[in-house]
């Protein structure tokens, strides 16, 4: 099976256009870029996936060594890109994918010309010198109580993580989107999420790379978004006037015109 089949791509736009494949965070799945992608087809072929495990993915290609660190994430959407032969792309990755798609900007230069991470954090503990935003002993209690009851981990998680609690119903979104997981695939995802550190990484990344950062986020503070703006050696922070770690739903409006404004830059800079 194609990695394009496996990951339950569709494409949409124009599809001579420049392309942008957007990808979405842990416990969520293509559904949550609806406000912000389709704003893009008039411009640019958009292609959405689905990671493995999320949404209409196969799970009959999951393999527990392969995705037990994010590299066999981040393989999964190399593949895809490979696969639709797509050129001159612009990828989008939200929270963990942030991280994924820059390692698939570093493995395919010639292939992936821009990156936007939204909410993005290359390490989630905080250690000397550097703000996460959890201390060890709280990714430890995190992942037990997912381990332990993975449907009253999402049922308490999802609404901090959205914030708005003025919006009732978007937290409620994330929690149906959390429960759709397998337990144990979310477990192991989740592992190789909040255990990982991929600071290294980023000053390696010299694409332009827009970072959108919200203003109040319980998973990725205002300083992580800082720290990997000032890492990339092309990045650009934009601060949202937005709460909750998940601005593709509660401010799609100012997500998508932050992207357009980049999109924009960069082929001002080409042409």
């Amino acid at each position: 099976m194609s990695a394009v089949s496996r990951h339950a791509v569709s494409v949409s736009g124009r599809p001579e256009a420049p392309p942008m494949l957007f990808v979405h965070g842990f416990g969520c799945d293509q559904h949550m870029w609806r406000y912000v992608a389709p704003a893009f087809e008039a411009s640019h072929r958009v292609v959405l996936m689905d990671l493995m495990g999320a949404g209409g993915s196969d799970l009959s290609g999951y393999d527990e060594q392969r995705y037990s660190t994010l590299e066999g994430y981040a393989d999964d959407i190399t593949q895809v890109v490979r696969d639709l032969d797509l050129r001159d792309a612009v990828l989008v990755g939200h929270s963990v994918s942030a991280m994924l798609v820059a390692m698939t900007q570093l493995a395919e230069p010639e292939r992936v010309s821009a990156l936007v991470m939204v909410a993005p954090s290359p390490r989630y503990v905080d250690e000397p010198g550097y703000t996460g935003g959890f201390a060890e002993d709280d990714i430890d209690e995190l992942l037990d109580s997912l381990a332990s009851n993975y449907l009253g981990w999402s049922s308490a998680m999802a609404p901090a993580i959205m914030g708005n609690a003025d919006w009732p119903e978007l937290g409620a979104e994330l929690t149906e989107s959390f429960c759709r997981m397998d337990p144990e695939v979310a477990r192991r995802f989740a592992n190789a999420t909040f255990r990982s550190d991929h600071r290294e990484m980023l000053p390696r990344v010299e694409a332009p790379t827009l970072v959108l950062q919200c203003s109040n986020d319980v998973i990725a503070p205002v300083a992580v978004g800082e720290y990997v703006a000032e890492q990339l050696p092309a990045g650009s922070l934009v601060m949202l006037e937005a709460t909750g770690h998940c601005p593709n739903l509660s401010a799609p409006d100012a997500t998508t015109q932050a992207i357009t404004t980049f999109v924009s830059s960069l082929d001002t800079v080409t042409t």
